[in-house]
């Protein structure tokens, strides 16, 4: 069987722009933090341009589109404004995301069968525009194939249920999440998707998914923000990515050995 390429690592830098934010000025500024981030192996920027703009802010997103020397991933709700905000600006990539104002961070996965004619449209004029669009979803059967019906080349699987099981010790949660996500990203695979996956992800669990070959991209921001207090962004992008490098190889030789047989 073919080697299995690397899995990419995206770095969401939301939360420099929330620190920044706290007190006014520019420091710390995201665009320097991406910087960091792609030094240190990062293959790509996330950044989140809320409706609120509690983080990240206009300026930001221009500034790392124009400046960055990888990939911008611009997460969005599929509203009339930031679609417009994505086709002024072209970012790379477009994750659209649910979005509630009163939530801390993004709590769940979009409801793509739900609303499948207005996020048929959004998806529709992004991919129109050269931008390869994602859906932040559950890894629910009838999400993803809501998401191959109107045409997204790519979903995001909402990894949080089970980060939080894990972290809970929730050992039976834990595996019943897990064999979800296993279940949702082989369906996703099979029906012509791009699979990436993110949300509440450490560096064992990153470790763990990363063994997964059907999922090629690895998006992560809080828990790399909060080590790099500690480590220095740096150092905890490049632990980052030594641990998805060992969940990759892990997957690359069990391939090898169902060969074998």
């Amino acid at each position: 069987m073919p080697a299995l390429l690397p899995i990419r690592l995206g770095v969401n830098i939301d939360h420099v722009a929330t620190v920044r934010n706290a007190r006014g000025g520019r420091h710390p500024d995201p665009l320097r933090v991406a910087e960091i981030a792609i030094a240190a192996g990062a293959d790509g920027i996330t950044a989140h341009l809320r409706e609120d703009r509690r983080h990240i802010v206009d300026d930001d997103i221009a500034r790392l589109k124009a400046r960055i020397a990888k990939p911008l991933n611009l997460e969005m709700a599929a509203t009339a404004e930031m679609v417009g905000i994505a086709k002024k600006v072209r970012p790379h990539a477009a994750c659209i995301v649910p979005e509630r104002r009163a939530e801390r961070t993004t709590e769940g996965g979009l409801d793509v069968a739900g609303q499948r004619e207005s996020l048929r449209a959004a998806v529709g004029e992004l991919s129109a525009c050269g931008i390869r669009v994602s859906l932040f979803i559950a890894a629910e059967p009838a999400q993803i194939e809501a998401a191959r019906a109107i045409a997204a080349p790519v979903i995001e699987i909402h990894t949080g249920a089970w980060c939080d099981a894990v972290a809970a010790g929730n050992v039976t949660a834990a595996a019943a999440e897990f064999d979800r996500i296993v279940r949702g990203a082989a369906l996703a695979k099979s029906s012509g998707l791009e699979v990436h996956a993110g949300h509440g992800l450490d560096f064992a669990t990153a470790e763990t998914i990363a063994a997964l070959p059907e999922i090629v991209e690895l998006n992560i921001g809080h828990f790399l923000i909060g080590a790099a207090i500690f480590d220095g962004l740096g150092a905890a992008v490049r632990s980052m990515r030594l641990a998805m490098d060992r969940g990759r190889a892990k997957a690359g030789a069990a391939g090898a050995a169902g060969a074998a047989r």
